[in-house]
């Protein structure tokens, strides 16, 4: 074996908490404390298999951050891999891009910071050598390719590229730096180490593309099973690659099937079964869990009624387990079978069903922009971070108040 190094991006240190912080205070913590005890565990990797680098292919942080307790710990573990005389190497991407911190704080000689023009280091791991290409976003928006920018790979070297990049863009992601995988793997480089996209996505081949995704959820929206990469690499340069699972926490949609239930007791039971199935099947260190009720039920307007008894019984799980959150108690039952209640209920019930709640009301937008006015700052990204992801999040939000409403009015009707 000639070198190994291990491969993360999208640390995103501090990253506020949004909705987390409003719901649950315990599990704000535990998350909160997450990506710090994960980047611990990414420096523990290096040292435990005697990696020759570690890269970071940006953000590391998640935006201008001040915060000096932030910067003293970074300091500190780039310290543990330079006594272990691993050498870091660092990009900054969208997030970071204006980071102070990045940009005053004094890391050890071993860590290398890429800076907004793209250059080289030329460097020995055993006695193989490698050329270590990179470049930093100047501002938190590279709307054009940087690709064109990289020096030609170095001849005799094995070529790594740092790079964050969108690549052809992805859902939920603006487009950064955009490049293809073609344009990427005809530079001739040997490995290309990407961020910015945070699920993981890997092409091998005479020139591997690695996106490692982000090791750490910190949202409903992250969910799944969280890596980074452990790269082996051969003395004919062949490539090896290998996924750790070094997450603190992981998150998960924890689908529970209420077809056919009509018993109150029965619904209970199937909410905690699926929640003691979910952790015995899960092996991460902490799990959270967002339990979704779906199907046809006759309970539908109770659970809409009742849905915080529901987190109750949840949370009453959770606790006795010990190392399972609840999110929240996502309602997604299919109401379209079930009788609507009679009367005056039943016909507000079908006013509603007919008609729209429209998010984009002058009204519902003046109340929406007084909302997040009186926010937090941190807290601003609640209803999501462009103008469609917060009219859906709106929509969302008036017709589970509806059927809410509904639900207690069919039962002083009742």
């Amino acid at each position: 074996m000639a070198f190994k190094f291990v491969h993360t991006a999208d640390i995103h240190l501090d990253s506020p908490l949004k909705s987390l912080a409003l719901r649950d205070e315990g599990l704000a913590e535990l998350v909160g404390n997450a990506t710090r005890a994960t980047f611990t565990r990414i420096v523990d990797l290096c040292m435990a298999e005697d990696v020759q680098a570690l890269l970071v292919a940006g953000d590391l942080y998640d935006g201008s951050q001040t915060s000096m307790k932030t910067a003293r710990f970074l300091a500190q573990e780039m310290e543990r891999l330079a006594a272990a005389d691993i050498p870091a190497f660092v990009i900054r991407g969208n997030h970071d891009a204006a980071s102070r911190i990045t940009r005053e704080l004094t890391l050890p000689d071993s860590v290398t910071v890429f800076t907004g023009k793209a250059s080289v280091i030329e460097t020995t791991w055993g006695d193989h050598a490698v050329a270590v290409h990179g470049i930093s976003f100047r501002d938190p928006h590279a709307p054009e390719t940087l690709l064109d920018r990289f020096q030609p790979p170095v001849q005799g070297a094995f070529n790594i590229g740092l790079l964050h990049t969108s690549l052809g863009g992805a859902q939920g992601h603006d487009p950064y730096a955009p490049c293809t995988l073609s344009d990427l793997q005809a530079t001739g480089f040997d490995y290309w180490a990407l961020g910015h996209i945070h699920q993981r996505a890997a092409y091998p081949g005479t020139t591997t593309v690695v996106m490692p995704g982000i090791p750490q959820g910190r949202d409903i929206g992250e969910a799944g099973a969280k890596s980074v990469t452990l790269v082996s690499v051969a003395d004919d340069d062949a490539v090896e690659m290998d996924e750790r699972h070094l997450a603190v926490a992981q998150f998960e949609r924890l689908p529970v099937e209420c077809r056919q239930l009509s018993d109150w007791r029965e619904l209970v039971d199937a909410l905690r079964q699926a929640i003691r199935t979910a952790r015995r099947e899960h092996n991460g260190e902490h799990l959270i869990v967002r339990p979704v009720l779906t199907g046809a039920t006759s309970l539908a307007w109770r659970v809409g009624r009742d849905v915080d008894l529901l987190h109750a019984e949840a949370q009453n799980v959770a606790e006795q387990i010990g190392t399972l959150w609840i999110d929240k108690i996502e309602v997604a039952l299919d109401t379209g079978s079930i009788a609507s209640p009679g009367g005056a209920v039943g016909e507000l019930a079908r006013i509603i069903k007919e008609a729209s709640l429209p998010p984009d009301d002058p009204i519902v937008q003046d109340e929406v922009e007084r909302l997040l006015k009186h926010l937090p700052r941190e807290l601003r990204g609640l209803l999501g971070e462009s103008e469609e992801q917060t009219a859906a999040a709106v929509a969302e939000a008036m017709q589970q108040g509806a059927m809410e409403v509904l639900a207690r009015l069919e039962e002083n009707d009742a």
